[in-house]
């Protein structure tokens, strides 16, 4: 008999890229997240095209570049010549968030454009990390004499002084002798690879919440949960998006599962009285 073999949905195919924190393979499983919106992607497609960028990053570098020329080189290829930024114009745009889309467009939003500098950094030996920076995506290159820290939506290297100034609006009030100011350096520990597609998943989450768009919220929320099953609140909003579009059995089981794992949130009693509503209008 001939053999067959079953293609896996989008959902499990992320499932498989992020069942594991070792070797885990940040680029693709960030490009895959556009597969609920655009299921014919081609996700190895979108591998290669960045294996083609770095293959042309390469020819560019001799292979005794010191750190710094490597640096250098990457953020004259990446930001100038290929003219990588920021969607000034439509920054809310949920293409934004999407490898491929922006592989075509060059323009982006931080984190999908520090996910691919990031591939071209460690491509050419860099010791370079993504950073889960307050309201703002960034990357860093660690060097030999320090790091530097870059904003992959303009491209431009941040002092401390610029980064203690974005910081401000999300620092907590201080006391009057400062002693209550958390340290910028903690604010610029490397993320890692699951953090950085969660980040990304949220980013689409609230777009979609904002738009009340709730079968796209719920594949959002499919994803999340999948790759952050311990994230109870991920399966309250799932149960809510649910409840949104009438899938009643859905939302009473992704309600219930956070009721019973979370003791002590401050939304306990709306969501148990939610959950008494939905098996009331169900019976």
């Amino acid at each position: 008999m001939p053999l067959s073999f079953a293609v896996p949905t989008p959902l499990e195919y992320f499932a498989m890229l992020v069942q594991g924190d070792t070797g885990f393979p940040l680029l693709e499983a960030a490009a895959s997240i556009a597969q609920d919106e655009h299921p014919e992607l081609d996700v190895q497609q979108v591998l290669g095209d960045v294996d083609h960028l770095l293959a042309r990053l390469r020819r560019r570098l001799a292979p005794d570049a010191a750190a710094l020329e490597r640096l250098r080189v990457l953020n004259q290829f990446f930001f100038a010549d290929l003219g990588f930024g920021g969607n000034v114009n439509n920054y809310y745009d949920p293409e934004n968030s999407y490898l491929h889309a922006v592989l075509r467009t060059r323009r982006g939003i931080p984190i999908t454009l520090g996910v691919l500098w990031l591939e071209l950094a460690q491509g050419i030996g860099l010791q370079a990390r993504g950073v889960a920076f307050p309201g703002h995506f960034m990357v860093k290159a660690l060097l030999p004499k320090g790091q530097v820290l870059i904003d992959p939506f303009s491209g431009q290297s941040l002092s401390r002084e610029d980064l203690a100034e974005r910081l401000a609006p999300f620092r907590p009030g201080l006391g009057r002798d400062g002693a209550d100011e958390v340290p910028l350096g903690l604010y610029l520990q490397a993320a890692q690879p699951r953090e950085i597609v969660a980040r990304m998943l949220r980013n689409l989450k609230d777009l979609h919440r904002a738009h009340q768009d709730w079968p796209r919220l719920i594949a959002v929320q499919d994803r999340l949960i999948v790759l952050l099953p311990e994230a109870w609140g991920e399966w309250r909003d799932r149960g809510l998006a649910h409840a949104e579009c009438g899938h009643t059995a859905q939302a009473v089981d992704d309600l219930e599962t956070y009721l019973a794992r979370v003791e002590d949130g401050l939304d306990i009693e709306a969501i148990a009285e939610r959950v008494s509503s939905l098996r009331s209008a169900r019976s």
